[in-house]
């Protein structure tokens, strides 16, 4: 039985992964963080979700209920997660971290507290979406540089990052498989005269609107065809499962920085 904490707790995907465990067998909630004044802190998680009573009481500390857990799941914003990660450091716990928009010094940081640290962190947990990565990077090398390739994503108007860590990440597979330098190829606006289109760019484009949950388009475009690879998430359940499943995996790790290709097993899967 492996038993997490989830922060974030009364967010979107925090709530979404607390009722899916809620009806495991082999995982359970052990404890919920939320932000310091949060109107569930000190409350019962499960009647705040309508899970009725859990006697899980929120914190709104990590430290307070880490201890009897094997697992953080953490999907609340980079800033937080840095400090949890520090935190499940200093515990000898694992942790599965979703939140996106990390800055290049808290990504060294990342390296440096994982090697003392079990860790999953990916920008999208979805199953479907690390597949189509590795689709992704296995077209790249077959039609190298004789297709424009453009990325399209599309999120919810409170999504605060942009672009998204997954077309960023689609982005970065890509780029490396087609020994390009993401400084110099990615292009993330065009506007104006701004001449034809180089042969090495990826153009990297962004929608916010409404209440979508998350689209992602790739377009290998060629002279007379074109692929185009879609990912479209209809509800926040792939990301939560996802999220688990890293949980159950990550537990019996050694100390290191992992992502969703190793708990799926693609990361040597040949296709």
């Amino acid at each position: 039985m492996v038993k997490a904490v989830v922060t974030g707790a009364a967010g979107r995907m925090g709530g979404k992964i607390i009722s899916l465990i809620s009806t495991m067998d082999n995982i359970r909630v052990v404890g919920a963080v939320e932000v310091s004044r949060h109107p569930i802190i000190g409350h019962d998680i499960g009647q705040g979700l309508g899970l009725g009573r859990t006697g899980i009481m929120v914190c709104d500390t990590l430290s307070d209920c880490i201890g009897q857990a094997d697992v953080v799941i953490d999907f609340t914003d980079h800033e937080s997660s840095m400090k949890y990660l520090k935190i499940a450091n200093e515990s000898d716990k694992a942790i599965v971290i979703g939140s996106t928009g990390f800055t290049p010094a808290e990504m060294e940081s990342i390296k440096t507290l994982t090697k003392k640290t079990r860790c999953v962190l990916t920008p999208n947990m979805s199953v479907g979406v690390n597949v189509m990565l590795k689709v992704l990077e296995y077209c790249a090398g077959i039609l190298k540089d004789d297709y424009d390739v453009e990325i399209i994503e599309a999120h919810h108007h409170l999504k605060k990052d942009a672009p998204s860590g997954t077309a960023m990440q689609m982005a970065r597979v890509i780029a490396e498989k087609l020994q390009r330098d993401p400084e110099e190829c990615f292009i993330y606006s065009r506007h104006g005269l701004i001449g034809e289109r180089t042969k090495k760019e990826i153009g990297i484009q962004t929608v916010r609107a409404g209440d979508i949950v998350g689209d992602h388009t790739v377009i290998f475009g060629g002279v007379g065809e074109r692929l185009e690879f879609v990912h479209r998430a209809h509800s926040r359940d792939n990301f939560a499962k996802g999220a688990i499943r890293a949980a159950q995996w990550i537990v019996s790790q050694k100390n290191g920085l992992y992502d969703m290709q190793d708990v799926l097993g693609l990361r040597t899967g040949k296709l």
